[in-house]
């Protein structure tokens, strides 16, 4: 089984856009409204032109299987991460995305920490964090609305040291 990371492409933004508005993965996002093929292209020519976001893809087996976005906000050294698996992908692939996205993140783009966040009733992406070495640094009380409700945000962040370390 071959896991690689590679940039996004503007070939991989139809797929990309269909990951993204399946409801299985919508409700979990601060934006959770279905995105237009238009917004999605404004978007993409955004961040491709931006020295501060890496966009990529996840291949497992040469098959484009996920998403990952590094957005760099207050330093070169430090980005925020975003990421979202095919609504079809089988169970463990998520971790793999994970492993081989940071791996790419650090010993690639030459990171010092990543940035993740969940909200809060979004236990499968806490878990996540936590299993791939993330520590918890922040719990922001009511902090995401959603158009109805108020949610809880968790703040997390790993550093180059802590992911070089780790044993599994």
């Amino acid at each position: 089984m071959e896991n690689r990371i590679r940039p996004m492409e503007e070939s991989d933004l139809a797929q990309v856009l269909n990951w993204r508005n399946h409801p299985d993965i919508r409700c979990f996002m601060y934006s959770t409204h279905e995105i237009s093929l238009e917004e999605h292209a404004q978007w993409y020519q955004s961040v491709k032109q931006s020295s501060k976001h890496t966009v990529l893809i996840y291949e497992k087996n040469q098959t484009p299987t996920g998403f990952v976005s590094l957005t760099r906000k207050t330093c070169d050294e430090v980005a925020h991460w975003g990421f979202y698996l095919a609504p079809q992908a089988e169970k463990g692939t998520g971790y793999q995305l994970g492993k081989t996205a940071l791996t790419y993140a650090f010993n690639e783009l030459n990171l010092h920490k990543v940035c993740g966040e969940a909200l809060g009733f979004n236990n499968p992406s806490i878990r996540f964090h936590k299993k791939l070495g993330f520590k918890e640094e922040g719990f922001h009380k009511e902090q995401h609305f959603d158009g109805n409700t108020y949610h809880d945000v968790l703040s997390f962040g790993l550093l180059r040291a802590q992911w070089n370390n780790r044993k599994d």
